[in-house]
């Protein structure tokens, strides 16, 4: 068997063939021997024979077109399973064997032992394999030192997943991670519901309360008319009751009977002629309602709807709502103080000057027209805010020092019940 391996042997690769190709001179080489043969080869001469030295007459196509020793291959084959099998019952009659029985021969070299552990590859190789063979340069180990130090990366690799378990910390976080989001993102859904519902109720109540002014102006509108039509149409059912007479005159027969029937339709006719037909001045609805929202609504923030004021509808003469516009302007101007003057602090910031520069006619009991007007006015803009404010100095009035005189300015009403009773 070992006189076969060594006629099996490349005399170029020592190696078993691998496509053995048949020469002129009968020797026979490996295809790629062969191809590196000829890229080899001496410049300006033609490449021998390795084992002959005789001249190689290759075909035009290269080494790839010279012919196959089928014969050779077949030993080849033939071979291979023979050692592939006394490799596997020398595995199985050595597998309770110790760790330094037999590991089996080299298949590319005949008669090498398995020796050598390649790392790079993790197998066993012989030494030729290692010097001339394709494991050359690789680096290697004793197979029993290299299974010692797989024990020992064994066991810190198990002890490091026992310590570490990263697998495990990186779930727990990312879990934690999508928590976090999905608390927020279902925190973000709450505020966008609560903004949206609080929105949808403030747009109510301010529907409702236009929808009311719109149904105060109709009954303004029943008040001024509904008398006035009633009374034509009683003018109307006395003009159809005199019709009807006038036919009963024009057949009475008697003359007597006619005369003073005649007299009597007469007088209730120049009654009727005396009655002034109702003419009422022409109005119109001052501001429309189309122009508040228009110019007023249309302008303001979604967040500021609650704040709009909601304009008193009032039926003017006809030709004085000719400043509508200038009206629904106004209506905007407001709107854009009362968003601007909502921080109560702002209101104390414009009244405090006010005070100290009428501080002396505060003191004298006296309450200057400006300060009238403007809280006037801040009572329309801000109705809840100056109920606060006075109840506020109604407490001053009875916890301070503040002149009755001026208490009594500021809530006449109340002192004047007080000295009643």
């Amino acid at each position: 068997m070992e006189r076969l391996e060594e006629e099996l042997t490349c005399a170029i690769c020592c190696e078993i063939f691998s496509e053995p190709r048949l020469l002129l001179c009968s020797h026979t080489f490996c295809l790629r021997c062969l191809r590196g043969l000829l890229r080899s080869g001496p410049c300006g001469g033609s490449p021998r024979c390795p084992s002959c030295r005789a001249p190689l007459a290759l075909p035009a196509h290269g080494p790839e077109a010279l012919p196959v020793n089928f014969a050779l291959q077949a030993v080849i084959d033939r071979w291979r399973r023979e050692q592939e099998q006394e490799q596997e019952e020398a595995a199985r009659a050595g597998a309770g064997a110790g760790a330094g029985a037999e590991a089996g021969t080299c298949r590319a070299h005949p008669r090498q032992p398995l020796n050598v552990y390649c790392l790079q590859d993790r197998r066993l190789v012989c030494a030729q394999c290692i010097t001339i063979g394709k494991h050359r340069g690789h680096a290697i180990d004793d197979l029993q030192s290299a299974y010692r130090k797989g024990r020992e990366a064994s066991g810190r690799l198990l002890q490091e997943l026992q310590e570490q378990p990263r697998s495990r910390l990186c779930s727990e976080r990312l879990r934690q991670d999508k928590a976090r989001c999905q608390e927020a993102a279902r925190s973000d859904r709450e505020a966008v519901l609560r903004y949206f519902r609080e929105l949808g109720d403030a747009l109510e109540r301010q529907k409702e309360a236009l929808l009311g002014a719109l149904d105060e102006l109709d009954s303004s509108i029943s008040e001024k008319y509904d008398p006035l039509i009633e009374e034509v149409e009683k003018m109307k059912l006395e003009e159809s009751e005199l019709k009807e007479l006038h036919s009963a005159v024009q057949e009475e027969e008697s003359p007597l009977l006619f005369l003073e029937k005649l007299d009597r339709l007469q007088l209730r006719l120049q009654a009727l002629r005396q009655k002034q037909l109702p003419e009422p001045e022409p109005v119109e609805i001052h501001p429309r309602m189309e122009n508040v929202l228009q110019d007023t609504w249309s302008k303001t923030e979604l967040g500021k709807v609650h704040r709009i004021h909601i304009p008193k509808l009032h039926l003017v003469p006809k030709g004085q709502g000719s400043g509508e516009q200038h009206s629904a302007a106004l209506w905007a101007v407001v709107a854009d103080i009362q968003a601007a003057l909502t921080d109560p602090n702002v209101l104390l910031l414009i009244l405090i000057p006010l005070l100290v520069l009428c501080l002396k006619d505060f003191f004298a009991g006296a309450i200057p027209a400006p300060l009238v007007q403007l809280w006037k006015f801040l009572r329309w803009i801000f109705p809840d805010f100056c109920t606060h404010l006075q109840d506020r100095v109604w407490e001053l009035c009875f916890t301070s020092t503040l002149p009755l005189q001026l208490c009594r300015r500021l809530f006449p009403d109340y002192f004047d019940l007080t000295e009643n009773t």
